[in-house]
């Protein structure tokens, strides 16, 4: 069985390649059954917010297609920190919950800027010699991103 600090290295290495836009190499790291969700809580309404709901699949189509999206090119620096993981050994998964925040460098003038504050609440799966994502939603506390964002946290 793997321990916390694989699935650690697993967040934080997800949190690199999305800022190095290495997508090919972050999709790697998850698994055939992945399922990608951004949600907000809209306290107007009582209610959370899907954003963005896609399997492995839709994942790869949404990255592949990036470079035609109209957006904003200033980079997004990923900062998540670990809090909990608790594993499931009879289903050889973890439960992970990590704080997330985004940084976002304007290309003009180079002023970073907090962007997006919010959780990630990852099952990571535990088969093989190293963990892959099975399930990653990203839980927003920012409400107001803009437009011309198409990249996921």
């Amino acid at each position: 069985m793997l321990d916390r600090t694989a699935v650690e290295e697993l967040v934080y290495q997800s949190c690199l390649l999305l800022d190095e836009k290495d997508f090919k190499a972050y999709l790697d790291l998850c698994s055939e059954q992945f399922r990608y969700t951004i949600t907000a809580h809209s306290p107007e309404i009582r209610k959370d917010m899907i954003w963005l709901d896609h399997d492995k699949a839709g994942m790869q189509t949404l990255l592949t297609q990036l470079p035609r999206h109209n957006s904003d090119h200033s980079p997004l620096t990923r900062h998540a920190n670990v809090y909990t993981v608790n594993f499931d050994q009879a289903q050889k998964q973890a439960q992970v919950v990590s704080v997330l925040q985004v940084f976002k460098t304007d290309l003009d003038g180079g002023a970073t800027v907090l962007f997006a504050v919010g959780k990630y609440l990852d099952t990571v799966t535990l088969n093989g010699d190293k963990p892959t994502l099975a399930k990653r939603v990203v839980k927003l506390d920012t409400r107001m991103l803009g437009i011309g964002y198409h990249i996921p946290f």
